[in-house]
């Protein structure tokens, strides 16, 4: 900084370094308090949206008891038995469970493990028995407002920055022209000698 405030008063300094110079002061400040500040106001609302879906989804999906009917054996796609298409095909299977509202159903299910026909596991279902993905918790709310946060934040602050150097790009060009202005003035003898310059 020492440096900086010492630059303001050297007599080579051009006015573009000057508008440079408040342009990386208003970027840091805008970084630091603005892109801070949107993130922060972008995270606490997704937190909110986030905890509203999680409350939903608690209330409208079950855990439902199903039995296994029957194994369904696949020919896997992949010959190696170490992939996930081949542990996977061990565990689908024909199963029945009754919705929440008394419908029942059958159809093939991902076990969560390896099972045998008759045994039971549990699946979350909606109010009509449709087998859903679990519901969101809490934590995972918490995690993706955070990211949320931090993502907007990142955003505004490379848009700040993006916007910082156009303004250096085109004092730049400035500098360069005004420069070229100087050396056509200067002409094409500058610096000979006896060329009267």
């Amino acid at each position: 900084m020492r440096g900086v405030w010492r630059w303001r008063r050297n007599p080579l300094r051009r006015r573009t370094d000057r508008i440079e110079a408040w342009a990386a002061l208003a970027a840091a400040v805008l970084i630091v308090l603005g892109a801070t500040s949107v993130g922060w106001l972008a995270g606490r609302a997704a937190h909110g949206a986030l905890l509203a879906t999680v409350r939903i989804q608690h209330q409208q999906r079950q855990l439902e008891w199903v039995t296994v009917d029957r194994l369904i054996s696949r020919t896997p796609l992949d010959p190696d038995p170490e992939t996930s298409s081949q542990r996977d095909a061990h565990r689908r299977v024909l199963a029945r469970w009754t919705g929440p509202d008394g419908s029942a159903h059958i159809g093939q299910l991902a076990a969560p493990r390896p099972v045998e026909a008759g045994e039971r596991f549990r699946i979350w279902a909606d109010g009509r028995g449709r087998v859903v993905p679990r519901p969101m918790d809490v934590d995972t709310a918490g995690t993706h407002a955070v990211m949320a946060g931090l993502g907007t934040a990142a955003g505004v602050g490379m848009m700040i920055e993006g916007a910082r150097r156009m303004v250096v790009w085109q004092l730049m060009v400035r500098r360069f022209r005004r420069w070229d202005e100087e050396w056509e003035r200067a002409g094409q003898d500058w610096g000979r000698a006896g060329a009267g310059s």
